[in-house]
């Protein structure tokens, strides 16, 4: 049989159109939980600290060497210059500090965008990864994140949930084979 005649006949074998599932029930209309945030955060081996202010951040931040900070006033004292390069700049950056967009309650994933992170690169090349997210914008569902998220409005986008590992190399739990060793969320009021 030839490419031409399989391909013709997948083509007229093809399913009826069915109309997409309608997913109003899956939407909720209250704000998601900071405490169930935090407990799956938790679970994923994450942790989570509420704070006030950013300087409330000053103690965890100081034990790291080298920190990059997507905000100033995240930690004034950071690394500088830090988005020049190529990103090969933060191969040895202990602690990155970023901003998150929303948090989600029922997986403990926080989305970020380009607009967040500034170098795709630093949330996976850190030691360590801190995120800043306000308790305000948690949301119950991973539906109610893509629909508050609705369509790209940035280049990149990611959902980051827990500290990097995988179990699949000898059946050994490794932290950081992929990303940050550590995750860390302060939780703003």
């Amino acid at each position: 049989m030839s490419r031409a005649s399989i391909l013709s006949a997948v083509k007229q074998n093809q399913p009826a159109q069915q109309a997409l599932p309608e997913l109003d029930a899956f939407h909720h209309s209250e704000a998601g939980d900071p405490a169930a945030f935090s407990r799956v955060v938790t679970f994923l081996g994450g942790q989570v600290i509420a704070i006030k202010s950013y300087a409330d951040m000053l103690p965890l931040i100081q034990e790291h060497p080298l920190v990059v900070a997507t905000h100033p006033e995240f930690y004034p004292a950071g690394m500088q210059n830090w988005q020049e390069g190529d990103g090969r700049q933060l191969e040895k950056v202990d602690l990155a500090i970023i901003q998150g967009r929303l948090g989600v309650a029922e997986n403990g994933a926080v989305w970020v965008t380009d607009d967040e992170l500034q170098v795709r690169a630093l949330p996976f090349i850190a030691q360590h990864l801190a995120i800043v997210l306000k308790s305000t914008e948690i949301l119950p569902t991973m539906h109610d994140a893509y629909r508050k998220i609705g369509g790209p409005d940035a280049g990149f986008g990611v959902f980051i949930a827990g500290p990097s590992k995988t179990a699949d190399i000898e059946q050994s739990l490794v932290l950081g084979a992929h990303g940050a060793k550590s995750l860390t969320v302060f939780l703003m009021d």
